[in-house]
């Protein structure tokens, strides 16, 4: 049996930026980087929420920053985008590099190797933490499925509509738009 180091989010922040992850009790996860198509349905994710955001001064949303959803052992998740409102996005809660608080919205990327209990356990980490609202988009099925706390998971396909609800009011993207 081989035992495995545990880190903290304080020494996955002082790793160089090549050699990061993410924290799952502690327990690094490596990084892989993403393939075109993943990139392309990112980017337009990105570019829809942060043109809404910037159009109604609400937040702030981005790729990939580092949250740290649990501590001792630490958990840290840095979903595809993120989105965290002006007033939660306070800098002195962060540690260096993570901020220590659950994003407004996770949005995840469902990649060919993940099976459904590796996307459950990931929703539940950002729901369990306080995120309002998880978008987990899987290319394969042409999906976004919602995840809100207390509620059942909805789907969307192409013809329908993703609408922000409470946490984004008045967004709404055409889910054939991200697959296009």
């Amino acid at each position: 049996m081989v035992a495995v180091r545990l880190m903290s989010a304080a020494d996955l922040a002082a790793l160089p930026d090549d050699e990061r992850g993410e924290l799952l009790d502690g327990v690094m996860l490596p990084m892989t980087p993403v393939k075109e198509e993943h990139w392309r349905i990112t980017g337009k994710l990105m570019g829809a929420l942060s043109a809404y955001l910037h159009a109604n001064d609400l937040g702030v949303a981005g790729p990939e920053r580092g949250y740290l959803l649990r501590a001792n052992p630490d958990t840290v998740l840095a979903p595809d985008v993120s989105y965290v409102s002006h007033a939660r996005n306070v800098r002195d809660r962060d540690l260096p590099g993570f901020a220590a608080l659950a994003p407004d919205l996770a949005i995840e990327g469902r990649s060919p190797g993940n099976s459904n209990a590796d996307v459950r356990q990931r929703v539940d980490l950002y729901l369990e933490a306080g995120c309002p609202m998880v978008w987990v988009v899987d290319p394969a099925a042409r999906a976004i499925v919602v995840h809100e706390p207390g509620q059942d998971a909805a789907t969307h396909y192409p013809g329908d509509v993703i609408e922000g609800g409470s946490v984004l009011p008045g967004f709404s993207l055409p889910v054939e738009d991200v697959f296009a």
